[in-house]
C-alpha cells in the first residue's frame, strides 16, 4: 500500500449531508474523511483498506457499489476483515 499521498481531514460539515450521515468515515482515492478527530484504530484500519482498494480497484471498486450495494458489498466485507485480523473488531456499524 502506498500512504505517502494518504491525507486524512477532518470535515464534520460534510457529514450533515444527507449522503454522508450514515458515516463516520469516508475513502476517496487517495483522502479518507472523517466526521470526528476522535476516532478508533479500527474505523482507520477500515478506511485504510478501502484506499487500498482503490489503488489495485479503482474503477471496479467503486462501482461494485452500483451491483452489491453497501450491505452485501465483497469491499466493504474485505475492509471489515481487515479491521478482525489486526486485533479489532469493535467497530460499530455505519448509521
Amino acid at each position: 500500500m502506498r500512504i505517502e499521498r494518504v491525507r486524512v481531514l477532518v470535515v464534520p460539515r460534510l457529514f450533515r449531508l444527507p449522503w454522508f450521515r450514515r458515516f463516520d468515515g469516508y475513502a476517496a482515492w487517495e483522502t479518507i474523511l472523517l466526521r470526528s478527530a476522535d476516532i478508533d484504530d479500527d474505523l482507520l484500519c477500515h478506511e485504510l483498506c478501502h484506499v487500498w482498494q482503490l489503488q489495485h480497484r479503482p474503477l471496479r471498486m467503486p462501482l461494485s457499489y452500483l451491483r452489491h450495494g453497501y450491505a452485501e458489498n465483497p469491499y466493504e466485507a474485505e475492509a471489515r476483515l481487515a479491521v478482525e485480523m489486526t486485533g479489532g473488531g469493535t467497530e460499530a456499524p455505519p448509521r
